[in-house]
């Protein structure tokens, strides 16, 4: 009876450590929705209000626990402007010294009531090169944009959404605007924050559907200062390396040992 019993366990065991690799998503970054970040922002108001509803549970936007504690990590928000360029930079922290970007959302006006917006994955979570911008908009505000500007062109590339409207635009690029930085830091976050416990990622992948519609993955880079702005700012944890085979996320205690916990691949949450 007792070897039943233990066999059982045994099988229990087994079946329930597939289970968990079979809800793991192929890159680490799949567990944050770039359209839904850009949706999110699209529709705020500040870049304040846009952090603070990046991390509301209900927007189902970040499903990352990158620090492994069990927890949605909490993502800060900064502003890097130069020009007619700004860069809006998605990290969070892993500790109290390291900080890990997300993603991107680059912005350039090219001209008078016109702007061009793209997001990107960070490389250490998303494959290489995941763009992902809008593909429709209200009448009038698709346009093929002329070598002007940081816009790089591409012959036979997607029209390029303008989006001057969006409020979030016209408020980065009002003349009162004062720089965004968030103001919190590793365990000082604000009080009307609750952290909530990562949901698998099948599940998280079916809420972002809602947001997926209106955005597509793209291969071309159109704000070309992203290189010049954002690459020697990037921040680039130690704790999160990226290779072919995914993503590894290290985690290091207090006595100073590693763990390394390998993504596995799940099929069906590939971006499209």
């Amino acid at each position: 009876m007792k070897k039943i019993v233990a066999l059982l366990l045994v099988v229990l065991a087994i079946t329930s450590a597939f289970g968990q690799e079979d809800n793991r998503p192929e890159n680490t970054g799949d567990d944050f929705s770039l359209e839904g970040a850009l949706e999110l922002f699209k529709n705020s108001n500040s870049l304040e209000e846009f952090e603070r509803n990046l991390n509301q549970e209900n927007n189902q936007v970040n499903n990352l626990d990158l620090d492994g504690d069990g927890q949605v990590d909490y993502i800060n928000v900064e502003d890097i402007k130069e020009n007619d360029s700004h860069m809006i930079v998605m990290s969070t922290y892993l500790n109290e010294t390291e900080k890990q970007d997300i993603a991107l959302i680059a912005i350039e006006k090219t001209s008078e009531g016109n702007a061009v917006l793209q997001i990107m994955g960070d490389e250490d979570l998303f494959p290489k090169n995941t763009i992902v911008e809008p593909s429709s908009e209200e009448k009038g505000a698709v346009q093929n944009l002329k070598a002007a500007s940081n816009v790089a062109v591409v012959a036979n590339s997607a029209p390029t959404v303008n989006v001057w409207a969006w409020p979030s635009v016209r408020y980065l690029y009002a003349p009162a605007y004062v720089v965004w930085i968030s103001p919190y830091r590793w365990r000082a976050y604000p009080r009307s924050w609750s952290p909530w416990s990562p949901i698998a990622h099948p599940l998280f992948y079916s809420y972002g559907v809602r947001y997926r519609p209106h955005y597509h993955v793209v291969k071309v880079r159109r704000v070309a200062a992203v290189s010049r702005v954002y690459y020697p700012r990037r921040h680039s944890s130690t704790v999160v390396v990226h290779n072919r085979r995914g993503t590894t996320v290290i985690h290091k205690n207090r006595r100073g040992n590693v763990k390394a916990v390998k993504v596995k691949r799940t099929k069906g949450s590939q971006r499209r």
